[in-house]
């Protein structure tokens, strides 16, 4: 049976103006902010006047680590949104917003696959509303005021040796992680080192997806640390004066983007933080604005739980206030053959030994979800390969785990497949068992945060730091930064921080090679192995196949 492509899916969606959609859950006509008839933003007024409102039922979507085979996050997401609401349920989906970096990289899009997916799919993986645009503007107007300060008299005595705020570019160039700047004689300033980061690296990116209003969005900003002087005193954003322009350039991107699902049921995208190098959630602002307008928000966190789970459940609930009722660990029987030690051109041959040998690293991180105290539905993402006897071997140990597991095959049938997912979550998040709470305490010391996670989620023996690390953290909490949560950057792939290593690990270091305060953000980042802030291109990009069609249609974007 030949499938029709992903994107083919999206240009035929049945898509219902943006308005009908806002209304399913109580926004007028006059709070959404139209971008073309397909999405809009939703108004700060509209936002405020809710926020008396009881909460829903919060449902995080979370994964094993990554492999070659796929898992399907995102599009079990907006899979279980729809199922939701087939099964009577008032639901809505908040995801985050694409990068343009892995989309013309290796990683693709954002907006889940088959027939659970949300339009309009190509706008949402290219420019959207703008605001990834937004957000590398302000960071970089920050980077050319400190610069400009530095050539105008530098009346803040900044050590150019240690400026600390890098610029920005929301695509994948290896060419730029380190670079000299403000070369070619005194017109151009005083030369240094520089560098660029990913956009969605970004402590601003970051900081929008925290910030609570706008008022919150520029104290936030001026507390960013762009510098520090010779006697290594901070210098901060609002010293450079650049908060105020900064907000007014993100005053529009603070403002969650509403748009639909293939079954016209709502959905917010809003904000993009990468859970390797970042903290891998959408906004705080549109989780808890469809907490009070919708009966269930299912939301996911990026990449494997050991990243994008932790963090939400460390930093974003830690720091909104949150706590989810159910988390959903999503797993593929082909990921399972994949950890089991099955190449994957093997994968379509039945091997239920494989899928054995490989849930290790699903019950790790049934496991580590259970440690916050939450319950775990584990969704087994179907693939049409996907044999009965494979597929009951993983229920069979998730069992064995003190969990349930559900087919869903939402990819191919849409909410129909996502029904039985759905009243499982449904029936675990209305059951009240959960008791959520993170696995550290603010007072707790920063390195022993950072041991904390390294041990009780990696399942370490150790971390590696070296004197000057465990100073400078010393020296954070001396400053009164001490009560901070961690922001571990570390491959996806794997519980250690060597990506090729699959399963189960136990019994090995994790080394922390530069720590960096995020202070607007609210987070100390603790850069973990050979991590990059800026992505590299593939070998084989996906940009060699993106092109227009004879009739002006985007092809190659999945």
């Amino acid at each position: 049976m030949a499938y029709k492509t992903d994107i083919e899916i999206a240009r035929e969606a049945n898509k219902k103006p943006i308005q009908e959609i806002g209304a399913k859950l109580g926004i007028g006509s006059d709070d959404l902010l139209p971008y073309g008839h397909d999405k809009a933003k939703v108004s700060q007024s509209f936002i405020d006047s809710v926020q008396d409102r009881p909460n829903g039922k919060l449902v995080l979507v979370t994964a094993i680590n990554p492999t070659p085979a796929g898992e399907g996050k995102t599009t079990t997401t907006v899979g279980l949104g729809d199922g939701l609401n087939r099964i009577g349920k008032n639901a809505c989906v908040c995801i985050r917003e694409a990068s343009l970096g892995p989309n013309f990289g290796m990683k693709g899009g954002a907006a889940g696959g088959g027939m659970a997916q949300v339009v309009p799919m190509e706008d949402m993986n290219l420019h959207f509303t703008g605001d990834f645009h937004a957000i590398t503007s302000a960071h970089n107007l920050l980077a050319a005021m400190m610069d400009n300060h530095v050539y105008w008299g530098n009346a803040l005595e900044i050590d150019i040796r240690r400026v600390a705020w890098r610029r920005v570019l929301d695509m994948n160039d290896r060419a730029l992680r380190q670079i000299n700047v403000n070369l070619g004689g005194v017109a151009n300033g005083f030369p240094r080192e520089g560098g660029f980061d990913i956009t969605v690296a970004s402590e601003v990116m970051a900081i929008l997806c925290l910030a609570k209003n706008l008022e919150d969005l520029q104290k936030r900003l001026g507390d960013m640390i762009v510098a520090y002087r010779r006697d290594r005193s901070p210098v901060f954003c609002r010293d450079i004066k650049a908060d105020g322009a900064m907000t007014v350039l993100l005053k529009d991107a603070m403002q969650p983007n509403l748009v639909q699902t293939l079954e016209n049921n709502p959905a917010f995208v809003h904000g993009g933080p990468f859970a390797n190098i970042a903290h891998g959630c959408n906004s705080v602002t549109a989780t808890t604005t469809a907490l009070k307008i919708a009966d269930y928000v299912v939301t996911e966190a990026g990449f494997g739980a050991d990243l994008g789970a932790e963090k939400f459940l460390n930093i974003k609930c830690r720091k909104a206030g949150l706590a989810p009722d159910c988390v959903v660990l999503v797993a593929t029987v082909r990921a399972m053959k994949m950890n089991g030690g099955i190449a994957k051109a093997d994968l379509g041959a039945e091997n239920v030994d494989a899928v054995k040998s490989g849930c290790a690293n699903l019950g790790r991180h049934i496991g580590n979800l259970k440690s916050f105290g939450v319950p775990v539905v584990v969704a087994i993402n179907h693939f049409v390969t996907d044999t009965d006897a494979e597929v009951q071997a993983v229920k069979d140990y998730v069992a064995t785990q003190g969990s349930e597991a559900v087919l869903s095959q939402h990819w191919e049938f849409g909410s129909k497949g996502s029904e039985a997912l759905a009243k499982k979550v449904a029936e675990v998040a209305e059951s009240g068992v959960s008791n959520f709470a993170p696995i550290y305490p603010d007072d707790m010391s920063l390195f022993d945060k950072i041991d904390t996670i390294a041990k009780r989620i990696y399942h370490a023996d150790e971390v590696i730091a070296d004197q000057k690390i465990r100073n400078q953290l010393k020296d954070w909490e001396e400053q009164g930064y001490g009560n901070l949560p961690i922001c571990m950057a570390k491959t996806q792939y794997s519980f250690t921080t060597d990506p090729t290593v699959r399963g189960a690990p136990t019994g090995h270091s994790v080394p922390v090679r530069e720590v960096r305060l995020s202070a607007g953000a609210g987070f100390i980042v603790a850069i973990c192995g050979e991590i990059m802030t800026m992505p590299g291109l593939p070998r084989v990009p996906s940009a060699e196949n993106i092109h227009l069609n004879d009739a002006g249609q985007i092809e190659g974007l999945f």
